[in-house]
């Protein structure tokens, strides 16, 4: 295989988006064990005067994840974040405006392999968010064990993430008054697993625990699409039934997160590595679905609002595949 190496005349700014693609990928490959073996370093040479107190904050500061986080606006506002969303670039697109005296459950489809546009449009200062959806304050829920990684945990909340656990969503609907929105990836670890380019097979069927906490704090729902987001990398063929997938499968029941054998262009060169394609993505935010609070939701309720829930985001996905370059006769997959 011949080797496309990137030119030398390359715009001073698209290596800096690329280099700021590159270490965003490899803080959530790496980071997290890197923080971990930096503090067993600690303490196997027994630097108790910088363990101790951080375990012991640790232990205090446990549910902070669950309860709003910590985000920090320096940290979102890091200039890095600026050319991680000019790399692919990413839009926020939004069809119609939101009350900001309510709040809202957005469900994020599709995963993705690393869900660059949620990371992009809801972590950073550098989106549109603010300026079209002003008044409100963006949540993205993420797996709990992603915050039980000492160290790492500091900085992944910095950028504004919270625990996807049922006390974290319900911590964020609860604000009196509205103006919190969570974004829930609700296709969650096993999607990623199918999120191939050109595959719009969402895991949607049986989550059904959105709806009911939707229901429970009287929270809109409203469906987002990101086209774009399963371009971004290629991954081993892993069909349903091979070898491959088995074992993923396996290891994502287990683990609680999915592995995806995933791979895309380097730094370098456009080959091969884990730099994704530049290709553009477009989150659209589609129409909110009103839902009256309802303290202890039937199975009845919850399955005609998991309907309908349902039907809007085809919908969403009917009306803006075209803009996007996906063909007339290309349509969801509902799992």
């Amino acid at each position: 295989m011949k080797v496309e190496f990137a030119p030398l005349n390359i715009p001073l700014e698209r290596r800096l988006q690329t280099a700021a693609v590159f270490q965003w990928v490899l803080s959530f490959l790496l980071l997290a064990e890197v923080c971990i073996g930096v503090l067993l370093l600690l303490i196997v040479y027994n630097y108790w005067f910088l363990y101790i107190p951080y375990l012991t904050w640790l232990y205090f500061d446990w549910r902070t994840p669950e309860q709003g986080g910590r985000r920090s606006n320096w940290v979102r506002s890091w200039t890095v974040w600026k050319y991680f969303k000019d790399y692919f670039p990413i839009h926020l697109i939004k069809t119609e405006d939101l009350d900001p005296s309510h709040n809202y459950i957005f469900g994020f489809h599709p995963h993705g392999v690393l869900v660059a546009g949620a990371f992009g449009n809801f972590c950073t200062n550098y989106s549109d968010f603010k300026k079209l959806f002003s008044g409100f304050t963006a949540y993205l829920h993420v797996l709990p064990i992603w915050f039980r990684c000492p160290l790492f945990r500091e900085y992944l909340m910095s950028s504004g993430p919270v625990s996807v656990s049922k006390k974290s969503v319900s911590h964020v609907l609860s604000k009196e008054g509205g103006g919190n929105i969570s974004i829930i990836v609700l296709g969650g670890a096993e999607e990623s697993l199918d999120a191939h380019p050109g595959s719009f097979t969402l895991f949607i069927r049986q989550r059904k625990g959105f709806v009911k906490i939707a229901l429970t704090h009287g929270a809109y729902l409203v469906p987002v699409f990101s086209f774009g987001e399963n371009e971004l990398f290629k991954q081993v063929s892993n069909p349903e039934g091979s070898l491959l997938r088995t074992v993923q499968d396996k290891l994502q029941k287990v683990m609680g997160f999915a592995l995806p054998l995933f791979h895309a262009r380097g730094v370098f060169q456009y080959n091969f590595g884990l730099v994704p394609y530049r290709k553009p993505i477009h989150t659209v935010v589609g129409h909110p679905i009103p839902v009256q609070q309802t303290q202890h939701p039937t199975p009845e309720q919850i399955e005609e609002l998991h309907q309908t829930y349902m039907e809007e985001l085809r919908k969403l996905f009917e009306e803006h595949k075209g803009k996007y370059g996906i063909p007339e006769n290309v349509t969801l997959i509902f799992r």
